[in-house]
């Protein structure tokens, strides 16, 4: 039932975009032009998803399956929205000339304007364009975002710690090693005092990795260190996998790749920042989720910390933080999250709009936020995964700068 539900709305959908390209063009092999091309582009979508390995997972076939899918499908839906209030006009005008007693009309219904047509394909052309555009230029679109928070119980002498965050790298999914090496560099010009990485090194399997090793080494050893976390898709939950000893095998190699790039896994961990004063904890947690994976175990990763200790906590789902840890006891004065992506779409103009269809799922999705006296900061993310490509909700490289609050200006 499912099946042909979605099969006669993307029937509608079709029907609704050919009126609206007939109704511009007179041309005939323009018309059948179109209808071939369009049934090759849905024969070749319709094949791609039917021959998806599951044992292979996400890989740049499939990435560009799903950016073919979306590219020409966002914009028939846009042009049958508006086709489809111009039917309702058509059919409204038809009922009151019948009413009228206008029986002089060839036909019952009027005739579709042109104008109508030309204005739904101006206005679909910008998600088709903006979709074009993240998959070529968006997706590598890095922006170094900096924020400053100001802490009661920051040690004195930790006052200007900086923090250089990043999360979902998912390297399986990229092309391009230009554009990576530049993000490297970036991560390495910011300078801050310490390294942070919230999960997802890779899409399911060890192996993507395997490229971008020496990429990744790359990353400076800042003065306190760099520490990471798991995030859901590293536990290659999302494949099926030959047998148990295999997909555990791949979780192993996973756990080895943070060795491998010079990052300190932390499972369920914490460790302690030491700069001869006074100490800061770095708490990692297992990727825990409301809706994916909860193996994040908050009282393990706290062992041996005190409530009053000032401790940094390493999340990769925001959406653990809202459930557990801003009501915790144990007082986690900062999380850094990822995850989101921020569905790698949306509008973002600071001080104006922030919106992306993610907030309807996660409350906190991107960015900063506070309550009670304790933040949350949700990274973009470093990757892309799914859609190959970003549109209006960028690639971020995060940079912290916590400060004692007394001395805000």
């Amino acid at each position: 039932m499912r099946l042909l539900v979605l099969l006669f709305f993307v029937l509608i959908v079709e029907v609704y975009a050919f009126q609206a390209l007939k109704t511009i063009s007179k041309i005939s092999w323009v018309n059948y032009l179109y209808i071939l091309i369009n049934l090759t582009l849905t024969a070749y979508i319709f094949y791609s998803f039917y021959n998806f390995d599951r044992s292979v997972g996400q890989n740049k076939h499939s990435l560009f399956t799903v950016g073919l899918l979306l590219i020409t499908f966002i914009p028939k839906i846009v042009l049958t929205t508006i086709m489809f209030g111009e039917d309702i006009f058509r059919v409204i005008n038809a009922i009151i000339n019948q009413f009228l007693g206008d029986t002089a009309r060839e036909s019952i219904l009027p005739e579709r304007r042109k104008f109508v047509s030309q204005i739904a394909m101006g206005l679909a052309a910008v998600p088709f364009l903006s979709l074009l555009y993240g998959m070529t230029k968006g997706k590598y679109n890095f922006k170094v975002i900096r924020q400053t928070l100001f802490f009661k119980d920051l040690p004195d002498s930790f006052d200007g710690l900086t923090i250089t965050h990043f999360s979902d790298v998912h390297s399986g999914s990229f092309d391009n090693q230009e554009k990576i090496e530049y993000a490297i560099d970036l991560i390495n010009q910011q300078n801050s005092d310490l390294l942070l990485f919230t999960g997802d090194i890779v899409n399911s399997h060890a192996t993507e990795m395997d490229p971008w090793i020496d990429t990744f080494k790359k990353i400076y050893n800042p003065k306190y260190g760099k520490f990471s976390i798991l995030g859901n898709h590293d536990y290659g939950d999302y494949l099926e996998w030959n047998s148990k000893e295999e997909k555990e095998h791949n979780f192993q190699e996973i756990i080895k790749i943070h060795d491998k790039i010079d990052f300190n896994l932390l499972m369920n961990q914490n460790i302690k920042i030491n700069n001869g004063v006074d100490k800061i904890a770095i708490v990692g947690v297992e990727n825990w989720g409301a809706k994916f994976k909860k193996q994040g175990d908050l009282n393990k990763a706290t062992q041996g910390l005190e409530k009053e200790e000032f401790k940094i906590l390493m999340s990769h789902d925001p959406s653990h933080w809202d459930y557990e840890v801003k009501n915790n006891d144990n007082n986690y004065q900062l999380t850094l999250s990822g995850h989101t992506h921020g569905l790698q779409f949306g509008i973002e103009i600071p001080g104006v709009i922030k919106w992306s269809p993610i907030q309807y799922f996660y409350k906190h999705w991107a960015g900063l936020y506070e309550e009670f006296g304790k933040y949350i900061y949700v990274n973009r993310g470093f990757g892309f995964h799914a859609y190959p490509g970003r549109v209006g909700i960028w690639p971020e490289i995060t940079v912290l700068e916590l400060k004692k609050l007394e001395k805000k200006a």
